[in-house]
């Protein structure tokens, strides 16, 4: 007993994805960001765009100074990307994948040294684009027509335009885990690693389940709790952030329920936060609540404790109990 405990003592100090990363900006962070920049930039001009790293822009047609001198008609959320329209439809696309940030600074305003990818000048003041970490993972596609936005869109729909039997279909085309549909953005937009967990938590849903084998009771309570959790958020995001602009933008917030909180009580009923690491990313679930009880199990870490990786959430806690 004593070499099973030191072993699970081990693995379960180590890592989190959680506390390294800042996180993708996902459906609530596109849709405040969308707003902030229509409040600034919508009906004025570009003046110019300063490109500090050559390989953020990743389209040769059009040339920024194509767009330079146009006025913005609108912004647009296309997933998980941002699209400033400017007039002869021509669109600035912008994907911020994990660490990329959006500021709104004074007008010509300095592009950070380090971090900094661009700056798109307006009369009112100046959008900076910066990306922390040393993986340069953002984009700036720029394009023109309709048809060049819908060739960057992957076409995952919308939770709130589509209806129930939408969803449904979507969900079911392929049987995969929900975790990994639900965040597949050829089927749902905006829906990422953070709030997939806070959406199968609230539908109190494994996110190994396999999605052809989901009833139609819980297909409908995921799509209630889709649209409830990314409304909540959303909102409370709006509130944060005001008439300001969105500077706190992050995947890891205290108030959710159980992303980012390993070993951090379910706001539920209690139970200890659990994880899946995978990749560079980790799921974050209730055992109690969505696996009625028992342990998923992690890839590396069941691999590495084999027969002593603990199968219910009760044993994990006699292993911690133990130390």
């Amino acid at each position: 007993m004593s070499g099973r405990k030191n072993r699970f003592q081990r693995v379960n100090c180590g890592r989190g994805a959680c506390s390294t990363g800042i996180g993708m900006p996902e459906y609530p962070d596109i849709i405040v960001y969308r707003e902030g920049l229509e409040r600034r930039i919508r009906g004025e001009r570009l003046t110019g765009i300063r490109l500090m790293n050559p390989f953020l822009l990743r389209s040769v047609i059009p040339r920024p100074e194509e767009v330079t001198g146009r006025t913005i008609v609108g912004v647009h959320a296309v997933g998980k990307r941002i699209a400033i329209e400017a007039d002869g439809s021509f669109y600035l696309v912008l994907h911020l994948m994990i660490a990329g940030r959006l500021h709104w600074k004074p007008s010509g305003s300095a592009v950070p040294k380090k971090i900094g990818h661009a700056a798109f000048d307006f009369s009112p003041g100046t959008l900076l684009f910066t990306e922390a970490g040393t993986k340069k993972r953002a984009s700036l596609h720029i394009l023109q027509g309709v048809d060049a936005l819908k060739s960057v869109d992957p076409g995952g729909i919308d939770v709130f335009e589509g209806g129930l039997e939408e969803f449904s279909a979507r969900l079911r085309k392929e049987n995969h885990t929900v975790k990994r549909s639900l965040t597949d953005p050829r089927l749902f937009s905006g829906i990422g690693n953070a709030y997939s967990d806070e959406i199968l938590h609230r539908a109190r849903l494994s996110p190994l389940k396999l999605t052809q084998k989901l009833s139609h009771q819980e297909i409908e309570s995921l799509f209630r709790s889709c649209r409830d959790v990314l409304q909540e958020w959303t909102e409370r995001l709006r509130k944060e952030t005001g008439e300001g602009f969105p500077e706190k933008v992050t995947a890891f917030r205290p108030e959710m329920a159980v992303h980012g909180k390993y070993k951090s009580p379910c706001p539920v009923c209690g139970t200890p936060v659990q994880r899946i690491a995978y990749a560079e990313n980790e799921c974050n679930y209730c055992p109690r609540c969505q696996t009625d009880g028992k342990l998923l199990a992690d890839r590396a870490f069941s691999r590495l404790l084999k027969d002593d990786w603990p199968k219910t959430i009760e044993e994990w806690e006699e292993g911690r109990r133990g130390r």
